[in-house]
């Protein structure tokens, strides 16, 4: 059994006002999934993206305003929403402190194809 130290995980910024940590993932011996956390400020997220597989992502603190392709709904702490592989989706932090989301994927790599195409795509796995 391995435990994994998330405190000694490095922290990144993604964008300004969105902090992410990789917590489990392929570089941390994961064959299947990928867990994530990010902080946001309020008014931000993540742009309108898509992934090759599913994801569930969760409220841990604050709200968020989510959507998949054209349908929108209101998250708050507790609740979660499961987006289907390859589907257009994207949050924003809907409050007026920080927003805490846990972010799940069916895959040990992240990867993310974004919308806007000043965003970096991102792959994250070990190499």
């Amino acid at each position: 059994m391995k435990l994994i130290d998330h405190e000694g995980q490095p922290l990144e910024i993604w964008r300004p006002g969105v902090s992410t940590r990789m917590r489990v993932s392929r570089l941390t011996g994961a064959e299947a999934l990928t867990v994530f956390e990010q902080w946001c400020e309020p008014g931000l997220g993540a742009p309108t993206h898509w992934h090759p597989v599913e994801e569930v992502l969760t409220v841990l603190s604050g709200s968020a305003d989510l959507w998949i392709e054209d349908e929108q709904r209101r998250a708050e702490a507790g609740q979660s929403v499961v987006i289907p592989a390859k589907r257009r989706h994207g949050f924003r932090n809907a409050g007026d402190g920080q927003l805490r989301m846990l972010a799940i994927l069916a895959a040990p790599i992240f990867e993310a194809h974004y919308d806007d195409r000043s965003e970096v795509s991102r792959r994250w796995f070990a190499g």
